[in-house]
């Protein structure tokens, strides 16, 4: 797959086999066979070109790696403590990146909603002091800070 990922193209067997040569030496069948196999697990997409297929990545090197640290982490018991210890393991470089990463998926920052000066002092957020903070009256248990199940964008509707 690296070799793969490396031309970010649709390459041959012979492209693949003339690559991993300057390396070491290694047969032209296990090379398509290898290719074959990813293929058959879905690694890779192919088309035929004469008597050849030309094979392609099904997806990015990143976004394998991606996905290669999501199931680490998910199956995980204390995905906390992993993600913790993870960042441990991380370079000052890698932090930064991180950092990086987080900022592009959050957008721009925006700043936080502030409370007008005239707000009650409580933080109940309304005039009847048994209403619990940012609960509806009428609405018990459909706060979604409470239930997160229970709010739409859970559901993806």
């Amino acid at each position: 797959m690296t070799r793969v990922w490396k031309w970010n193209r649709a390459v041959t067997v012979r492209e693949v086999l003339e690559d991993l040569q300057q390396d070491r030496s290694i047969a032209y069948t296990t090379v398509m066979t290898v290719l074959d196999n990813l293929h058959q697990k879905g690694w890779v997409r192919r088309e035929a070109e004469g008597r050849a297929y030309r094979y392609e990545a099904v997806s990015t090197r990143a976004a394998y790696a991606a996905a290669l640290m999501n199931d680490a982490w998910t199956q995980s018991d204390n995905p906390a403590a992993a993600l913790v210890a993870f960042f441990g393991m991380m370079s000052e470089e890698q932090r930064q990146a991180l950092r990086d990463a987080v900022r592009i998926v959050e957008g721009p920052e925006t700043a936080e909603p502030q409370v007008p000066d005239s707000a009650p002092a409580s933080d109940t957020g309304g005039e009847n002091p048994d209403e619990k903070p940012d609960e509806k009256p009428g609405s018990p248990g459909e706060n979604p800070r409470e239930n997160p199940g229970s709010a739409p964008e859970a559901h993806g509707r």
